[in-house]
């Protein structure tokens, strides 16, 4: 007998092809048989008449790597239909650590991944047994943190790495890989990632690559220089072999959107010349992230404590406050979006809680400041603790891209405070916003990029699509009724239209509900080292 067999429902099975009717038979945690199922009995039949069946959405872009062992907080996720997350983003991670850079990150990701008290793990290997022992409402992936590396050879020093230094990073981004990470991560506008060259980046690429991993980037511009910096990241996968994948494609500022098509045609471009290359995005107009990456570079050079105690000198508050005004050479969201668009989201302490969905305008006046010292004062008083929303471009361009066929849906969902409505609402937009209402996009299409083409770029073989063998991570939902209701004014709306969710073969989500159940489990990658010329 069955455990659980879906009849009747419009099968969508994660490669791209039209819906076929099937009734899905799971036995142990798998998919045992599709096909007309009439005479099989099971435990449990669900019937999926005038519903959608999909695999398990896989989100390739979160900051879940603390919390996704506090079902009762991550729950979210089962509840839009995200059954997969690739944790270790942006090149800042839990994993590895020292005794002595731990306390350093703890700090550092406060604000980005939430708190969850001592950290039991060192390496990548004792993290991801952690994670095995604690209750997972989704499965989880992991990539080798390009900034946890670098701590561990050379600390929050603000310069170049050495030859001796870079390979010392290779070495460990390879004895990640070989823990079961998927791949590698970097963020070039954070600490420390933002200190290195392209040849330490094609250093470490190399360790991925090894092992066929991805590298996972987020740029070091994505504004007025944006072409520069993908340049420079294809060269880096041209000359280490490894598989790109540019994290939350987009194009800061109006006055930038000429290079939006430039940047698509860019990355055609590469995979006509054979460089395998892929890049995630979400469904909205604004982006989040930390606050203190405002700041320039240079303030970031010693990490989070001496950023601190640097906004306490006046003069580096003036020399800052001088760099939003007249510096193009870095990241300058104040330059590209104007303080009055630039929205607090999350705080640490209740004391601030009252700025959370306020503009930084507006905190301004509040405190009879100017916006720049709102912001030095903010982090000050949340030891850096602080989260923001800020805009980047228009919905034609997110459209433009959405239909991309390199196009994989990641939420950049973070945890926190009045956040941004992605973390609520990412894969239920593109259903019902962008699917269903615009008809940007096919439902099978639209599929794929939230199933099939993010299990092909972390090489799942048995994950992303509806085949049997495979694990039964499945979606059921209704294309007639399905939307996010999360909005920046009220970001923690849940969505509708998901019936059920399938995490392993166990339920979830049944009608629309969380069950309660972790059935979770750490995918590692297959340990394989391959030959690099």
């Amino acid at each position: 007998m069955l455990d659980i067999v879906i009849r009747n429902g419009q099968v969508y099975d994660g490669t791209g092809n039209p819906w076929t009717r099937l009734d899905i038979g799971i036995k142990d945690g798998r998919i045992e048989m599709l096909g007309k199922l009439s005479t099989q009995a099971a435990a449990v039949e669900i019937d999926a008449e005038g519903l959608a069946v999909s695999p398990g959405f896989i989100d390739t872009h979160v900051h879940s790597d603390l919390l996704c062992t506090k079902p009762d907080i991550h729950k979210i996720k089962v509840l839009q239909g995200v059954t997969s997350e690739l944790l270790g983003q942006d090149g800042i991670s839990v994993a590895p650590v020292s005794e002595q850079t731990k306390p350093l990150w703890q700090k550092q990701l406060r604000g980005l991944n939430g708190d969850i008290g001592d950290w039991p793990w060192n390496s990548i290997e004792d993290y991801l047994r952690f994670l095995s022992s604690s209750p997972l409402a989704g499965n989880v992936a992991y990539l080798v943190p390009h900034g946890a590396v670098r701590t561990l050879v050379m600390g929050f020093e603000g310069r170049r790495a050495t030859t001796v230094e870079m390979t010392k990073m290779r070495e460990l981004v390879e004895e990640g890989m070989r823990q079961g990470a998927v791949g590698l991560s970097s963020g070039l506008v954070y600490p420390p990632n933002l200190f290195s060259c392209k040849e330490e980046l094609i250093e470490i690429c190399k360790g991925a690559a090894k092992y066929d991993g991805c590298f996972v980037v987020h740029m070091r511009n994505e504004s007025s220089h944006i072409l520069e910096a993908l340049d420079e990241m294809i060269d880096v996968a041209r000359s280490s072999g490894v598989r790109l994948h540019i994290s939350h494609f987009k194009v800061i500022g109006r006055r930038n959107r000429g290079h939006f098509q430039a940047a698509l045609d860019k990355m055609d471009q590469a995979r006509k010349e054979g460089i395998e290359i892929t890049f995630d995005q979400y469904p909205y107009t604004a982006g989040s992230t930390v606050l203190h990456a405002l700041l320039p570079p240079w303030m970031h050079n010693g990490g989070t404590e001496e950023l601190l105690a640097k906004l306490k000198d006046e003069e580096i508050r003036r020399r800052i406050k001088d760099d939003f005004a007249h510096n193009h050479d870095f990241e300058n969201w104040v330059e590209s979006c104007g303080w009055g668009n630039i929205v607090i989201a999350s705080v640490t302490s209740e004391t601030n809680r009252v700025v959370e969905g306020k503009n930084l305008l507006e905190i301004a006046q509040m405190r009879g400041t100017e916006p720049a010292d709102a912001v030095f004062d903010l982090l000050l008083e949340e030891n850096a603790g602080v989260t923001m929303v800020i805009p980047w471009g228009e919905e034609e361009d997110i459209v433009s891209a959405m239909k991309h066929p390199m196009q994989i849906v990641g939420s950049d969902g973070i945890f926190g405070g009045k956040p941004h409505p992605r973390l609520y609402g990412t894969f239920p937009r593109i259903l019902g916003r962008f699917v269903r209402d615009k008809e940007i996009l096919g439902l099978s299409e639209a599929i794929r990029h939230m199933t099939g083409a993010p299990a092909q770029l972390l090489r799942l073989k048995d994950r992303g699509y509806i085949r049997e063998g495979c694990w039964a991570d499945i979606v059921i939902f209704d294309p007639k009724t399905v939307a996010d209701l999360a909005t920046y004014e009220q970001p923690l709306l849940e969505p509708i239209g998901i019936k059920w969710v399938l995490v392993n073969g166990e339920m979830a989500v049944d009608h629309s509900a969380f069950t309660g159940t972790t059935a979770g489990k750490v995918i590692r990658s297959e340990e394989i080292p391959l030959e690099i010329n």
